[in-house]
């Protein structure tokens, strides 16, 4: 499994866990990368996110709320 889609499946296992709880899932999604991704794995994240990767739409949706570095 390359990095790329290790990232896209951790994120996609963040968004099934967050479904189900109160509030807003992608919100959710984002504030975890923030407080738990090195930033060079959330610069990596939403690179593979603007190129068109497939992701579930909480993930895809995360991506507006994620910090990323100028330079990662």
């Amino acid at each position: 499994m390359s990095h790329d889609s290790k990232l896209i499946r951790m994120a996609t296992q963040m968004a099934d866990f967050f479904r189900s709880q109160p509030g807003s899932p992608a919100e959710a999604v984002a504030g975890h990368i923030n407080a738990f991704w090195s930033p060079r794995m959330r610069h990596d994240f939403v690179g593979q996110i603007a190129s068109g990767a497939e992701a579930d739409p909480i993930v895809k949706a995360a991506v507006p709320f994620i910090r990323v570095a100028e330079s990662a």
